[in-house]
């Protein structure tokens, strides 16, 4: 395959996936504002991510492309596991997302009625979402050569890490005896067999 067409390859993997990724997380978000049960519990709100967000979006767009080139490896060998990457954990992230239904929020939140899911995604790691936008952000920037994914990369996995945890102690509380086997079972966010 030619460079420009591995170019153009490139440029629409990614643009699809994040645009339906975006395209699905905006309608599901203004679909479960409407519909979804009420909120008992918040114990982590949207204001510092939306910050952080819009501070790495305004650096990668405003720091010029070559200044990334110390960080970029260009290596054709990585494009196919990228593609695969990103096209999967597209796939995986959406899945989950779908699984919740209702009882999704972008917040760390519980609902009335909140239910602990266990099945489908939730059965391969505890977080599939963020494993899944992790993949993602992986595979963007192994088709890429990293360089300015990389900085997302990073913010990504301290946001996560912080979320996670809110999480994690959320859901224990919420269900005392469940979660616990639940994860003792289950791996957090790679999908790694564990001894039963």
């Amino acid at each position: 395959m030619s460079e420009a067409a591995w170019n153009s390859l490139i440029n629409a993997a990614i643009a699809i996936c994040w645009g339906v990724f975006a395209v699905v997380w905006i309608v599901g978000h203004v679909y479960n504002k409407r519909h979804s049960p009420a909120v008992t519990r918040r114990t982590l709100g949207n204001a510092r991510w939306l910050v952080v967000g819009a501070a790495v979006v305004i650096l990668l767009r405003f720091v010029p492309p070559t200044d990334w080139q110390d960080l970029s490896v260009h290596s054709a060998w990585l494009r196919w596991p990228g593609l695969v990457l990103l096209v999967g954990s597209t796939v995986f992230t959406l899945w989950a997302r779908i699984t919740l239904g209702l009882m999704w929020s972008s917040d760390v939140v519980a609902r009335s009625g909140h239910e602990l899911r266990t099945d489908g995604p939730y059965a391969v790691v505890r977080h599939p979402i963020y494993a899944g936008l992790l993949g993602m952000l992986v595979g963007s920037a192994l088709l890429e050569g990293f360089g300015r994914w990389t900085v997302g990369l990073v913010v990504a996995a301290v946001l996560i890490a912080v979320k996670t945890r809110a999480e994690e102690r959320l859901m224990t509380e919420e269900f005392p005896s469940e979660y616990p086997r639940y994860r003792r079972r289950v791996p957090a966010l790679v999908p790694v067999p564990r001894r039963r």
